[in-house]
């Protein structure tokens, strides 16, 4: 796994964020992929031209690994349903727990991996409705493809339509295959235990985590093995916006502050040591004539003797 720090990711001053802004955020970028997910659908005929272009792609270039792991998933159920499962679920626990763990245990860098991740997802959502793909399991019958997830639904809580739960899967595109973000967000997860895991399981799991993913998309005949590639490389894409991205957000919460400014300056440059009527006031004063109590502190311009303490010992002599 790489070592390099993501772009603008040092660490400042910077105070931690607070859960009750980071909830909100989450969750909006949650409903806005599923959101992206469900109304990028495009059209049918369209979505198989591409899925087809790829598959050929792939023949051409002897990379169609997922009709190997295909017919293994289907042939052997201790295959098959573990893969199942890991794909309608881990997909949606892991990710979260992570960022939470990282919100916990190593704030510091929480924020920069957190718009790495988010920025991913987003240009993952160009990509769905830039390209949709139809998945090896919709092809027709004669590309050699089987739908595991609907040979298997009697094992699990998904029906035959994607990884939604049963009766739901009207309310999934499952034309959504290019780019696997399943893929993307596994290589996220994957990076997080390599490099803040800190013990040799944690970088294990790092390493095994995406690699796993990658085989069970394709095993259970929802991606194409180019489908994942194309996830990695949003993650990589996303890692490098990350810094501009960080700056942009930064700019634009200091915006308030900004116009606050001119208003802040132009109240302490008005402040004038004269009052209206020529009463004489001075730094501290909060009423005309009021003096300090230290001899001779902040005397005004054009003060007499009668002002000043001098004046008032003057006087008592």
């Amino acid at each position: 796994m790489p070592q390099a720090e993501i772009p603008g990711t040092e660490v400042g001053p910077r105070t931690r964020p607070r859960w009750w802004t980071e909830l909100p955020l989450i969750l909006l970028v949650y409903f806005s992929y599923s959101a992206g997910r469900l109304l990028a659908r495009g059209d049918v005929s369209t979505a198989v031209d591409h899925g087809l272009a790829i598959l050929r792609l792939e023949k051409l270039l002897h990379i169609n690994a997922e009709h190997p792991l295909n017919r293994l998933f289907t042939q052997e159920a201790w295959l098959g349903v573990p893969a199942d499962f890991w794909y309608a679920s881990l997909h949606y626990l892991v990710t979260p727990l992570l960022l939470i763990w990282m919100f916990r245990r190593r704030a510091e860098h929480y924020r920069a991996v957190r718009t790495w991740l988010m920025t991913s997802t987003f240009i993952g959502l160009i990509g769905f409705t830039l390209l949709p793909t139809c998945p090896p399991r919709l092809l027709s019958a004669g590309h050699g493809f089987v739908d595991t997830m609907a040979q298997y639904s009697s094992y699990g809580w998904w029906g035959g339509e994607a990884s939604a739960p049963r009766g739901l899967g009207g309310m999934t595109n499952q034309y959504a295959a290019m780019p696997s973000l399943h893929v993307g967000w596994a290589l996220w997860c994957g990076v997080m235990l390599w490099r803040h895991g800190g013990n040799r399981w944690a970088r294990a799991a790092g390493v095994a985590y995406p690699l796993l993913t990658t085989i069970v998309v394709m095993g259970t005949a929802n991606h194409y093995f180019l489908d994942a590639v194309a996830g990695a490389a949003v993650m990589g894409l996303g890692f490098l916006l990350t810094g501009p991205v960080t700056r942009a957000l930064d700019t634009l919460r200091a915006l308030p502050a900004t116009r606050l400014a001119p208003a802040a300056g132009t109240s302490s440059a008005s402040g004038s040591p004269f009052v209206s009527a020529g009463c004489q006031t001075s730094a501290g004063e909060r009423i005309p004539r009021q003096r300090s109590a230290v001899p001779g502190a902040a005397d005004g311009p054009g003060a007499s003797p009668a002002d000043t303490g001098e004046g008032a010992a003057a006087a008592a002599r």
